[in-house]
């Protein structure tokens, strides 16, 4: 045999007895006893701290909202709409870094050493699931962002843990009684009657009707005017004199007097928009937004027109009304001075 053929043969067998060699001493024991992979990469994943604690970690600090979750439309798993407190919020658990391929059975933890973050930019969280695209499932509710609410984020009309309940609901959740002593509001309204009306109801009075308007929304509006939050001729000197009893005793004695509504249950498609918040009998449907029940339509035109402009500051409103013409703002406006006021 050729003697350059003798040494390509040594040299092919010395080549598989290394390789050989090699798989023998390189190849863990556990490769191939599950599959092309190491078995005992299993034990060793499984061994890893968790960062994920799940929604019953977060149960026993949050009761609240953990019911208002565990009650709406994103706790819809027979429908597959599942979205956990840590989608939004963050993984609860970290680990420890103890370096490349090495696990750690380390790391802090939710609330010990670990702060979860609280999503600012709702509008960039929401629309990962519910920005309009061709192809996403019909059944998953869709917004087209520009038209829905411009750049108003979505946590001021949703409550962001039950988004279908909106914001705390007038309805579910009844507001607290008044505060005040509604017999000492009444003789302090007395100077409220030249712009309010004696009985809380303004007629062709320029100041709007608080007869049935609620005792919160009441006192909240008279520390706007006090802080410059609202501004107003008449309305910031008058609630800068104004102490806190004051506020809540007008508040008590305005709220405590009835309005019934005229109104049609099916409003115009202008006032439509309103009646999310302000409800379709004028009754608010949120904790957040007042009763806009037996207002005057100069009232309410000027009111909508001062969002507008910005003279009068509410980042909802401002994105509700911006778009809003002239004459659907008329026709919002008249279809909520079908209601009317009186006294018990």
């Amino acid at each position: 045999m050729p003697r350059h053929i003798v040494r390509l043969l040594v040299l092919m067998v010395a080549f598989v007895a290394v390789a050989y060699g090699a798989k023998r001493y390189f190849t863990v024991d556990s490769f191939y006893e599950y599959g092309h992979y190491r078995g005992g990469s299993v034990a060793d994943i499984a061994s890893d701290k968790p960062k994920y604690k799940g929604n019953a970690n977060c149960q026993p600090c949050h009761a609240e909202v953990f019911a208002q979750w565990s009650a709406g439309i994103h706790n819809s798993v027979d429908v597959g709409k599942a979205v956990k407190c840590e989608v939004c919020h963050g993984p609860a658990g970290g680990r420890d870094s103890l370096g490349m391929f090495v696990n750690a059975a380390t790391g802090p933890d939710h609330p010990n050493n670990l702060k979860l973050a609280i999503p600012t930019d709702s509008r960039q969280l929401c629309t990962l699931c519910h920005e309009k695209m061709t192809g996403r499932p019909a059944q998953q509710r869709q917004i087209v962002v520009a038209d829905h609410a411009a750049d108003q984020q979505c946590t001021l009309c949703h409550n962001a843990h039950s988004p279908r309940l909106g914001l705390v609901s007038a309805a579910s959740a009844a507001p607290a009684p008044p505060r005040g002593d509604a017999e000492q509001g009444k003789a302090k309204a007395e100077v409220c009657a030249a712009c309010h009306g004696p009985e809380g109801v303004s007629v062709d009075l320029p100041g709007p009707t608080l007869a049935g308007q609620r005792a919160d929304y009441i006192v909240a509006s008279i520390k706007a005017y006090a802080g410059g939050a609202r501004d107003n001729p008449v309305m910031s000197p008058v609630a800068q004199t104004l102490e806190s009893a004051d506020a809540d005793d007008l508040a008590a004695h305005f709220s405590g007097l009835k309005c019934e509504s005229s109104l049609a249950a099916a409003p115009p498609k202008p006032a439509a928009i309103c009646v999310t918040c302000h409800g379709a009998n004028g009754q608010s449907t949120i904790l957040a937004a007042p009763n806009l029940l037996g207002q005057s339509k100069d009232y309410l035109t000027a009111t909508i027109a001062a969002y507008k402009d910005g003279t009068r500051k509410n980042d909802m409103m401002a994105g509700v009304v911006k778009n809003l013409s002239d004459a659907d703002a008329e026709t919002a406006a008249a279809y909520y001075v079908g209601a009317s006021c009186k006294r018990d």
